[in-house]
């Protein structure tokens, strides 16, 4: 049940983000593109109210076209906030205005989309393009965590967002290899690698507080940080308190890893999948790897490409769906007013 859930959770934001990707290509003329957003505690009729109020202001608009359009978008508008009491449990968003369709020509669109989250703004804005930036930010990763890979000659630095591994920042150290040159005592050589060393780490914890704690919202979004490395290198790292006092209480654990550069990052990721079993990077590689293994057995349950999958999905034998996120591809039916002729086609949808 939880798994169905969170499957049609993903399949909601991946259609969330296609009508987004559709409404930022639209565009208008001057001012005749009208973005409402409507938050949840709004009273439907003060928002009427202002629309009537509106319409009555674009007797000042000196274009007749653009007058026209705009008042044609707040009529529409009216008309289908007729059929709400009130707002939707998360609010809604209003996109409506002459959309340019080519060669001169305009088609007046309405748009009402009931985000996957509260919309905690009210606006009313008239412009070439829909705002959608507030809805974007609803796409954003909500949890976020910091990544560092370290050993005494290199470190790297990044953020685990969602599925998706950010690689930030990398710091080269000074710190000398373990034999000595000639004519230094074996005590000197020692005390000043060690002060080398410590140096290190201080400039990787440094730089690593100064990446995480600019994350914006941190105290709401930024969930941990992994450390991953060598032993002894990262667990002389994590004793040392070399970052921040609000990011090492926030470190869920080390983890060994062969690589301290990008490749790193990956890596420990990887190496830390039981600390992460809920995220969603986590579940889905898991889901692949199960689809991966299905693949090369002789009697596997798994199918790919677009003809395999659909005959499966027709005859009702599909466990677990697969979509990449950036599929854009619609399927159409053409088909005859006299009915001799139907036929049906998968076509590209690319923003």
């Amino acid at each position: 049940m939880e798994e169905t859930q969170e499957l049609d959770t993903a399949r909601k934001r991946y259609e969330f983000k296609k009508v987004l990707e559709r409404l930022a290509e639209k565009e208008g003329s001057g001012t005749e593109l009208i973005t409402l957003y409507i938050p949840p505690d709004k009273q439907i009729h003060d928002v009427t109210a202002q629309l009537r109020d509106e319409f009555g202001q674009c007797a000042n608009i000196k274009s007749k076209q653009t007058r026209t359009n705009v008042q044609s978008a707040i009529s529409s508008i009216l008309a289908r906030l007729k059929y709400y009491k009130r707002p939707p449990e998360n609010g809604m968003a209003v996109f409506c205005g002459a959309v340019n369709i080519g060669g001169d020509r305009t088609s007046l669109d309405c748009e009402i989309i009931e985000p996957p989250e509260p919309l905690n703004i009210y606006l009313y804005r008239c412009s070439s393009t829909f705002e959608l930036e507030p809805l974007q930010a609803m796409l954003g990763e909500k949890e976020v965590y910091g990544l560092i890979v370290i050993d005494r000659r290199e470190a790297y630095i990044g953020f685990l967002r969602g599925n998706r591994i950010e690689p930030v920042s990398g710091v080269t150290s000074m710190v000398p290899g373990k034999q000595r040159k000639g004519g230094q005592s074996s005590v000197r050589f020692q005390r000043l690698r060690l002060i080398a060393i410590n140096e290190f780490y201080k400039k990787v914890g440094d730089r690593a507080s100064d990446i995480f704690l600019a994350e914006k919202d941190f105290f709401e979004r930024f969930k941990g940080v992994l450390i991953g490395g060598p032993t002894p290198t990262k667990e002389e790292f994590e004793a040392g308190t070399y970052l921040h006092h609000e990011l090492q209480k926030r470190i869920i654990g080390l983890f060994d890893v062969a690589y301290t550069n990008e490749t790193g990052l990956s890596e420990l990721v990887e190496n830390a999948a039981d600390a992460l079993k809920d995220l969603d990077i986590i579940k889905e590689k898991n889901v692949m790897n199960r689809f991966l293994q299905e693949l090369v057995k002789d009697d596997g349950a798994a199918s790919y490409g677009e003809e395999s999958v659909r005959k499966n999905l027709e005859i009702g034998a599909v466990d677990t769906l697969l979509l990449s996120e950036k599929l854009r591809r619609a399927r159409l039916k053409l088909a005859c007013p006299n009915g001799d002729y139907t036929e049906e086609r998968t076509v590209s949808i690319e923003p």
